[in-house]
């Protein structure tokens, strides 16, 4: 199925089965991957076939899925405006489609943010990794807290 309707190729990124990795070669049997800390995996090809199959190499463009917390004290309009600001000066972010930051949810301990711009295949990683550095850095400089979960605990003495 896989050498007739050719849904990867090689040097594709692909999630198939439990496995991801560059598609490295297909052979009638199997396909080899290699993952991106080097790792090869020969994947029997009834399993890909047989599975969903998500190529990330097909699109010119991908949109950088991210979520960013802030604590419920915090100003929801100057995060979101920190935010877009990051977004707009970093130049491997593409402008059309625009980028998007919205509240996404009211979580346990957080306001949630998803934050979704899209950038070139080849500059997924770089903007994912430098983007998360900038949020992170800038709401510290502006005040701006990121809560992480945390337990309190409290010790009664006991009665003799």
């Amino acid at each position: 199925m896989l050498l007739v309707f050719r849904p990867i190729s090689v040097g594709d990124f692909i999630e198939a089965g439990d496995a991801s990795g560059s598609v490295e070669e297909i052979h009638i049997f199997t396909t080899k991957l290699k993952t991106p800390n080097n790792k090869v995996i020969f994947i029997p090809n009834s399993k890909i076939a047989g599975d969903n199959i998500i190529n990330y190499s097909l699109e010119e463009k991908r949109c950088v899925d991210m979520t960013f917390g802030i604590g419920y004290s915090d100003d929801v309009v100057k995060a979101k405006s920190i935010i877009y600001r990051i977004l707009s000066e970093d130049e491997g972010i593409l402008r059309d489609p625009a980028p998007q930051a919205a509240v996404s949810e009211l979580a346990d301990s957080s306001v949630n943010f998803v934050v979704r711009p899209w950038v070139k295949k080849a500059d997924y990683w770089g903007v994912y990794f430098d983007i998360t550095e900038k949020v992170k850095l800038t709401f510290d400089n502006e005040g701006i807290s990121i809560p992480f979960p945390q337990m309190d605990v409290y010790l009664f003495p006991a009665e003799n």
